[in-house]
């Protein structure tokens, strides 16, 4: 049996993480869903933990999305990133991209967050 997938979604907004949670939960009801409200409580769960798949907004009081994905990548070097964001400017793409990290336009969608979570559905 495989052991069931565990997102991290960091958002500083209750309704995203609500949504994404949602969205995850009725494609893989078994999958397990953490939240981050701020890139340094994201930082501090991933010590505990080790997420399958990260959705990071960019946007966050306190250390933002990028910032905190730098770090997080320097945790978790293969970890699966990916940016949520409504920020769409080209630098925010272009450094998501020199780090290896994923990214995805806001509104959070179903379909959406079902392409974000595609690669995980075929790891064992």
């Amino acid at each position: 049996m495989e052991s069931p997938q565990t997102i991290l979604i960091v958002d500083d907004s209750r309704v995203s993480r609500l949504m994404a949670r949602q969205y995850i939960l009725s494609m893989h009801a078994d999958w397990v869903i953490e939240e981050a409200g701020t890139g340094e409580e994201a930082l501090d769960k991933v010590k505990t933990f080790t997420p399958n798949l990260v959705l990071m907004d960019v946007n966050m009081p306190g250390m933002g999305g990028l910032a905190a994905a730098e770090q997080m990548r320097k945790l978790l070097p293969t970890a699966r990133i990916s940016l949520l964001t409504a920020n769409v400017q080209t630098a925010t793409r272009n450094r998501a991209s020199e780090l290896g990290i994923g990214f995805m336009e806001k509104p959070i969608t179903e379909a959406r967050i079902a392409q974000l979570i595609a690669p995980l559905e075929t790891q064992p």
